[in-house]
């Protein structure tokens, strides 16, 4: 139990490491997990620091012993089967991901939750919280993010401060999800256009099944943040299926109304730089680990989650 209670000292929102693996074995030894690649000569074996990590992506060319997973189990590490480059998700249980087994959790967070899920004014009240939070997150983070400035992003600049315009009085008036839905497509449409023009990409079309480095690490990115997003909604014990915008088709529609908090603010800017500086996809996979761990993204959909799961919904 004393080592259990050890993998379990970091808490969720305050950890550092989501991994992505590919062409490798995932394995326990010694009372660690590890990965093992193959070099030509030899057997190369890298440590996973588990009580440290909130999600792994298994890739193509991967495995996973039983053994292994049992330990991610007792860290609380929730794993996903992947695509190549981290997408699509492929298998898992609740949206995609495996989740751990192996302890209990709070109840009052999805009491809460369903306490006003079941209210259609009341969800589309949650939904447009969510909607002025996610302004408010990347006005914070653009206003204050040294990178973004360096590389043309000012909160301030006209273009992008006419896509915020008036944005909290439409979403307010909006009469239903479907109507709020297209109000955030339009948002995250003149964001795209602004980054467009700093990053040069001019031929920028947003479509998931283009090859483009911009579509590619905006694809990978998304997922990062429904890695956070699935790990916060495991941990408070909420199903994914309780959406308040998302989720008309799709079961586990809860992870992307949480990762949309954080993805016009820390994934669109960056996908487009890193596009234009020509990266490597691990490259921009460390650049958007570091923003999540600076600007505190994990514990931002914490917070959010936790209040308005404490609240029943009163925003």
């Amino acid at each position: 139990m004393d080592q259990l209670t050890d993998l379990k000292s970091i808490l969720h929102s305050k950890r550092a490491n989501i991994y992505y693996l590919e062409k490798c074995r995932v394995m326990q030894k010694d009372g660690r997990v590890l990965y093992l690649t193959e070099a030509k000569d030899e057997h190369l074996y890298w440590n996973i620091p588990i009580a440290n990590t909130t999600a792994i992506l298994l890739g193509t060319g991967t495995s996973i012993t039983q053994a292994a997973v049992r330990m991610l189990a007792s860290a609380g590490v929730l794993i996903a089967f992947s695509g190549g480059g981290g997408t699509p998700l492929l298998a898992g249980s609740e949206i995609e991901w495996l989740t751990p087994q192996s302890e209990y959790r709070p109840t009052e967070y999805v009491q809460g939750w369903l306490s006003f899920w079941f209210d259609e004014g009341k969800r589309l009240q949650v939904a447009k919280h969510f909607q002025i939070l996610r302004i408010n997150y990347l006005q914070s983070v653009w206003s204050k993010d040294k990178d973004l400035k360096n590389e043309g992003f000012f909160i301030d600049d006209e273009d992008i401060t006419r896509s915020f315009s008036g944005y909290p009085d439409k979403v307010e008036r909006a009469r239903n999800v479907t109507e709020l839905l297209l109000i955030e497509a339009q948002l995250t449409k003149n964001l795209y256009k602004a980054a467009v023009y700093r990053t040069k990409q001019e031929d920028f079309v947003r479509n998931y099944d283009n090859t483009d480095n911009a579509n590619l690490f905006l694809n990978h990115g998304n997922y990062l943040a429904y890695g956070l997003a699935a790990s916060t909604l495991w941990v408070l014990g909420i199903p994914h299926g309780f959406a308040v915008m998302h989720g008309k088709t799709r079961r586990g529609a809860l992870v992307f109304d949480v990762a949309d908090l954080v993805k016009d603010a820390l994934i669109l800017p960056w996908a487009f730089i890193c596009a234009k500086e020509n990266t490597t996809e691990q490259e921009f996979r460390q650049q958007i680990l570091q923003k999540f761990t600076e600007h505190k993204a994990l514990d931002f959909m914490f917070d959010t989650v936790k209040q308005v799961s404490l609240r029943g919904g009163a925003t």
